[in-house]
């Protein structure tokens, strides 16, 4: 009882923040869009986290999560009004705001790349508050905040903060602490290898590494996030040269994650960070190197 009373109090806050810190307001239920056209994968999986599937008419190429998501041949990248509008949209979400849409009486709504947590919840919110699914939005974001919290509150104490590296491909590009994913490790506390190659900024967050940098920085856990686009694994990582030194490899902590799940902070961020939760908290059983 008390858990849905907390809901519908989310919901009237959701109601408000759409309204007061966003663009788009609160709309009237004879405003609702029944046609929705999405070209950013992220706020597709939002669209139907929050039950507004049925109204989604087509996704970009790229929005192929959930399986149910009408994809077509349509870019965010390189978007086509008049290939958009073929699809008769009410609506149309990107993550940039588009222009010539509004010229022909189409409403659109960016759902820019989010910096941290915070900003998710909000755009959550947000797409609840206009596809008029306010109650749906502010559930999912109570079950994040659940989720996340719980996979904050159970890791181990540690007198010496572990070190990472995330790999994004395997010509090693890498992220630092500046991007959204370097957020989510500083969350748990752990110290990315990547952000002295990037000091001053100039990779924007995403330098390339060598191996020579990361075998002597040794990182004490490894995440690939390269599975899907590249083929990656703790075996191919391991059998790169000179990896066999790495105290990741020799104790078994070399993470595999999905591509899309790491590159698409909506609500499967969840899933990233429990992953992470996982893994430091198995390191504590991993041998001594």
């Amino acid at each position: 009882m008390k858990s849905r009373l907390f809901v519908c109090i989310l919901a009237l806050f959701a109601v408000v923040a759409a309204s007061c810190g966003s663009d788009d307001p609160v709309v009237e239920a004879s405003d609702v869009p029944q046609r929705i056209v999405s070209l950013n994968p992220t706020a597709t999986e939002m669209l139907f986290a929050i039950g507004a599937g049925d109204q989604v008419v087509a996704v970009d190429q790229f929005s192929y999560y959930p399986a149910e998501a009408p994809v077509t041949d349509l870019s965010g990248f390189d978007p086509n009004i008049e290939a958009i509008a073929g699809f008769e949209p009410d609506l149309v979400v990107t993550d940039f705001t588009l222009e010539g849409l509004e010229v022909i009486g189409i409403s659109n709504h960016a759902v820019p790349a989010a910096t941290n947590l915070d900003e998710i919840y909000a755009q959550i919110e947000q797409l609840g508050a206009i596809t008029g699914h306010v109650g749906e939005a502010a559930e999912l974001v109570l079950q994040m905040q659940t989720a996340i919290d719980a996979a904050l509150v159970s890791l181990p104490a540690r007198e010496t903060p572990l070190t990472y590296y995330h790999e994004l491909d395997n010509t090693l590009f890498s992220v630092t602490s500046s991007t959204f994913i370097g957020y989510v490790y500083d969350l748990f506390g752990l110290v990315n290898i990547a952000d002295p190659a990037d000091a001053d900024g100039s990779a924007y967050g995403y330098p390339q590494l060598n191996e020579e940098f990361i075998i002597t920085a040794n990182p004490d856990i490894v995440f690939l996030a390269d599975t899907i686009c590249c083929g990656q694994t703790a075996e191919t990582a391991a059998a790169r040269p000179g990896w066999d030194q790495l105290s990741a490899v020799q104790n078994g902590n070399v993470v595999e994650l999905n591509d899309d799940i790491v590159s698409r902070w909506g609500p499967r961020i969840v899933d990233f960070i429990e992953a992470v939760g996982i893994a430091v908290n198995e390191l504590e059983t991993a041998p001594a190197n």
